[in-house]
Order: C-alpha cells, then structure tokens, then sequence
C-alpha cells in the first residue's frame, strides 16, 4: 500500500462521509443523465454463461461463475461490466439516436488488485448513448468527454459548497492527449508513470487509444476486442477512438483513473480487432451473431467508477473509505496505523 503524499486525516468524518456519498451519487447520476440525455434503466447482476454477453476487460479475469438449480444446472456469470449487455438493450428498448441509457453495475472481479484503489467490488454508473452515423470521429468521442466531465466539475463544486473544507481542485478544462504523443513525450516510462507526469502537470487529462498498438510496438493498456474501437487510425494518426478519463490525486500524489470509455465498434473494428485478439470464434456466440446481423445500433459508451469519484472527491486516501469490501488483514492494519478509516 503506498502512503498518502502527506499527513493524513480526514477532512470529514465516517457519518459525514456517508451523507456525502449519497450527496455525490445523487447530484452527478443528474448531472450525466441530463448533459448526455440518458434514461436509468434496471440492468442484470448476471448473465448466462457463454452467450458473449459478460464483458472479458483485458481477456485474464475469472468472471464469478455459479450454477443454477432451477434452470438444469445451467452456469450463469456475475457481469464484469455491462459495455454489451447495454448496447443490446438499447436496440431491444427502442431508442433512438441522441438518447441513451445508465445503470448502476455492481461486480465482483476477484483477480483485481486490491489497494488503495481497486477493491474486489466494483461499483460504477455503466451508460451507453446512441450515436448519429456521421458521429463516429474522434470529434464526438472529445465532445462527450467534455460533458462528462463537466458533469464531475458541477459534481466537486456542490461538495466544495456542502463542505468547504474540501477545497476544489479541478482544472477548468481537460485535456486530451493521445497514447502515443505520451509515449513519444515520455520513452523512458512506463504507461502508469506517464499517466503520473501528464496528470500532475495538467491536473485531468483524457488518454486517447488505449489498448492500440503504439509505433514501438507496445500498447498503453489492454482492452477486450469486441466493445471499444482501439484500432481505428484517426486524422491525427493515432489509433482509436476509446479512452480513459484520469485525474490528478492530490492525496495518494499520483494519476487516478476515473472513467473508461469509448465509441463502440463497428462491423469492420469488430473482425479486425477479433482477428488482432486472436478470437475470431467469438463470432459464433449469441451477442456477436446479433451484431454482426446488424441489430445493435451504433453507439459511444462507458463506466464511471462510484467509489473512485467519491474516493476522489471528497479527498480520500482509500477506496475502503467510501465502500465496504474486504480487504488483506496487513492492509487493515497499516490503515489503522495511518488513521485511514475503512469501512
């Protein structure tokens, strides 16, 4: 566990804390679904197993599998993310271009990380929006990272007004800044050490092309094949029209990934990127013959994480601070030590 960049206490306490999420969760699920013009709808906690619904992330995650008495010991997977489910539900729902959906996503990744960051639970508001055809630029993927993070802007001033010994920290702007001018800027790093020195320098930035192959042959990243666009060359060069919205952490000192997100693959992005991924069998399951029959519509999405945007916001120095997980019993005791008060 890496310590907090200074001396650490909370600036509001455990009861505080837990009105204030209730507070964040409220305000932004508002502010996103009223800039982006999404409907909440109610999303699935599982799915059936091999229908290529569940989300593979970067391809190494065990989902959490069980079998289901009532349906002939039929195995059923806890979802991972929901990038696909929602894309099949806005064409099954009927909805049109220039509207979309959000839910909340609730998973369990049992190979994640556990740190100060990343927990075995994860919480995020997962949101799919229906793109218009001549939208699928990297023109559109910046305009709706804008509104999003206008929307956490609003979000950091309501709590700065709530609790003003929470100071606002947010730059004005974010900026964007593609894998490969990262690589370009910074040879010698590694991807999380650029994502370090960008963030610190400009305080929110969006990493452009996340999971592409970059000129020296290495990716910023991995990505699953078959939801974000990582493979397609954009007018600048750059491959890929996905990214990661990540934010200066001015208490852990380092980058903080808030958001990954990105626009959605087409026919051609999806064979070409199961063909990269060597997965080209994947075409056969129930998600992908619907797709490529040409059922889904076009669409931009992604995942906000709930727990790293309050994290984040109200100055926290760990996850476990505003989510109750499990965590590794020396961790435990170093935040005891530190103050840190997990939940």
């Amino acid at each position: 566990m890496s310590a907090p960049s200074q001396a650490y206490t909370p600036i509001i306490n455990v009861k505080q804390t837990e009105t204030a999420i209730k507070l964040i969760k409220t305000f932004f699920e508002r502010s996103l679904s009223t800039e982006l013009r999404l409907f909440r709808v109610t999303s699935p906690l599982f799915v059936e197993r091999g229908s290529g619904i569940n989300d593979d992330l970067t391809g190494v995650e065990r989902p959490v599998t069980f079998s289901v008495a009532n349906l002939n010991g039929a195995d059923v997977e806890i979802v991972q993310s929901l990038a696909k489910w929602k894309r099949m539900a806005l064409a099954d729902y009927g909805f049109e271009p220039g509207t979309g959906i959000y839910t909340d996503m609730n998973a369990v990744r049992p190979d994640d990380t556990v740190d100060e960051t990343h927990s075995i639970y994860v919480d995020q508001w997962d949101w799919e929006l229906i793109m218009h055809p001549n939208q699928r630029d990297e023109s559109f993927l910046f305009h709706v990272v804008r509104r999003i993070y206008d929307a956490i802007k609003r979000t950091e001033f309501v709590v700065h007004e709530q609790y003003p010994d929470i100071p606002l920290q947010l730059p004005d702007t974010i900026t964007f800044v593609h894998a490969e001018e990262a690589r370009r800027r910074y040879p010698d790093l590694t991807p999380v050490e650029r994502e370090n020195r960008l963030t610190n320098e400009y305080g929110a930035v969006f990493l452009v092309g996340i999971g592409g192959t970059l000129t020296d042959g290495s990716v910023h990243g991995d990505r699953a094949p078959d939801y974000d666009d990582w493979s397609t060359e954009t007018e600048s060069g750059n491959r890929g029209l996905n990214g990661d919205i990540i934010l200066w952490n001015s208490v852990l000192g380092r980058a903080l990934e808030i958001s990954s997100m990105g626009i959605r693959v087409d026919r051609d992005a999806l064979l070409r990127q199961l063909s990269i991924a060597g997965n080209e069998e994947r075409r056969e399951l129930y998600w992908h013959r619907r797709f490529l029959a040409g059922e889904f519509p076009q669409t931009i999405g992604g995942g906000i994480g709930q727990s790293r945007l309050c994290m984040h916001l109200l100055r926290k120095a760990h996850i476990g601070e505003v989510q109750a997980s499990v965590w590794p019993e020396r961790m435990v005791e170093e935040c005891r030590e530190r103050g840190i008060p997990l939940m």
